[in-house]
């Protein structure tokens, strides 16, 4: 009975925070030159906030201001990094990503993040300007935001730094500090210098995001950050090679070089980042070596995008045991039909395809996940004519999207033996959507037992 008075409790309680904040937000809007008396009502739904996410909110003061396109993917590993989700191990066996997902979404359901997209394999969101205000009020002067390269005034307290501009002024500044743990530039030019004045301070680094930084060469000096959980190079296109040094990172969880497109090939010992769980790549690369990403036993998020000369994946792929997410996006040469693979990842949940145009069938290798996957998305892959009948055996499978099909025209029979499907998504297929409508489609029988049917992407 008490943890049932518990859950009624949480949820009244959360329905007033939630109806609280949404009214200080409205009033804010109306009198934007007075948010003095905002504030303190903010802060008092912040202190009623569970403990864990109390903490997952503080978090949040990194974040820039008025920035668009945040997504609960970086976020949750964020918290990850910082051991956040570690403390509060009250989920049984649940993967902490898992974990930081139920996070996202309570913070979310009480408004504390706002204008959040489902983009089907994470969410979108933004958070408010005066929501912003009072995560970097709560966070005491752990965080600070550099906004001018003339910066001289950092607390010797801080603790995560994000840069808007960088320069040598500032790279004398961090000189005096040592208890950094999180480095965020995003869009700004860097130099060397500053870099390595990280690199050589900053020995507890857990965080690293240099996003779309101009950055060519990568210091191999990045190797002595041991206790480094989170590095993200994406978007750097000048830089061409990383050094092997990187491979030293024995804590490291998640590693980005998405859209480095210039990136010619991935570290030679890649296969020695024991602890990686998240990888995203880009590279120049037609193939991946033998004992290199098919060795990463605890990984669990795989991104292959824009790799432009990748033909095929390795056959090591199919013994990811760990791995749960798998994205092939913007990878026009790569074959996924015709290769003798030994099977799919046997624990994979979620499989995203995106701008293949090769694959005109889904491959035969796929069924190896009908036990298992939950989430199938199929998009602008334009040479791919019919889904096959094996398809209904995925008796896991709770969310199907097809998005961008002219040639595809309909369905498989026995749909209803996809017992599990909550949601079927069809958009921007032309005869498809044609044959399902409602009630007067040809394929409509095959669909009318859903739960929820959507034409358009982002309903």
């Amino acid at each position: 009975m008490s943890i049932i008075k518990d859950v009624f409790l949480d949820a009244e309680q959360k329905q007033e925070h939630n109806q609280q904040i949404r009214s200080c937000l409205k009033i804010w809007e109306l009198e934007q030159e007075d948010d003095g008396r905002i504030l303190p009502a903010l802060r008092l739904s912040y202190t009623r906030l569970p403990p864990h996410l109390r903490q997952c909110l503080a978090s949040c003061s990194y974040l820039q201001k008025d920035w668009n396109g945040y997504t609960s993917y970086a976020l949750i590993r964020y918290w990850m990094a910082h051991g956040i989700l570690d403390q509060f191990r009250v989920h049984g066996n649940m993967e902490l990503e898992d974990i930081g997902e139920l996070y996202f979404k309570d913070l979310w359901a009480r408004s504390f993040f706002q204008k959040v997209i489902d983009d089907h394999t994470c969410y979108f969101f933004d958070m408010h300007g005066l929501i912003h205000d009072l995560v970097q009020s709560v966070a005491q002067g752990e965080c600070f935001i550099v906004k001018s390269a003339n910066t001289k005034d950092i607390s010797e307290n801080v603790r995560h730094l994000t840069f808007l501009e960088a320069g040598q002024n500032v790279s004398t500044t961090l000189q005096k500090l040592n208890k950094v743990r999180t480095i965020a530039a995003e869009r700004i030019d860097i130099d060397e210098s500053f870099l390595h004045t990280c690199f050589s301070r900053f020995k507890y680094l857990r965080v690293l995001k240099l996003l779309e930084v101009s950055l060519q060469v990568l210091p191999s000096s990045i190797g002595s950050l041991k206790h480094l959980k989170y590095l993200d190079l994406s978007l750097n296109e000048a830089m061409t090679k990383v050094p092997n040094s990187i491979c030293r990172l024995q804590s490291l969880q998640t590693l980005n070089f998405g859209y480095c497109e210039n990136l010619q090939e991935l570290p030679r010992d890649i296969s020695k980042l024991i602890s990686l769980t998240s990888l995203f790549l880009t590279t120049k690369q037609t193939s991946f070596t033998e004992n290199g990403v098919g060795c990463l036993k605890s990984l669990r998020f795989l991104s292959i995008t824009e790799c432009s000369n990748l033909t095929f994946l390795s056959r090591e792929t199919s013994y990811l045991a760990a791995l749960r997410t798998l994205w092939i996006v913007e990878c026009k040469l790569l074959d996924l039909v015709d290769v003798n693979y030994q099977g799919t990842p046997r624990r994979l949940q979620k499989l995203i395809i995106k701008d293949v145009p090769r694959m005109v069938a889904l491959p035969e290798w796929f069924q190896g996940a009908a036990n298992t996957l939950q989430l199938l998305v199929i998009a602008r892959c334009e040479n791919l004519e019919a889904l096959p009948e094996w398809l209904r055996s995925f008796t896991s499978l709770k969310k199907l999207v097809l998005d961008s099909y002219p040639k595809l025209s309909s369905l498989p029979e026995r749909m209803c033996s996809l017992t599990s499907l909550k949601e079927l998504v069809i958009d921007d297929c032309p005869e498809l959507e044609r044959r399902c409508q409602r009630d007067i489609g040809k394929d409509w029988s095959k669909i009318s037992h859903e739960p929820y049917v959507s034409f358009h992407l982002f309903d």
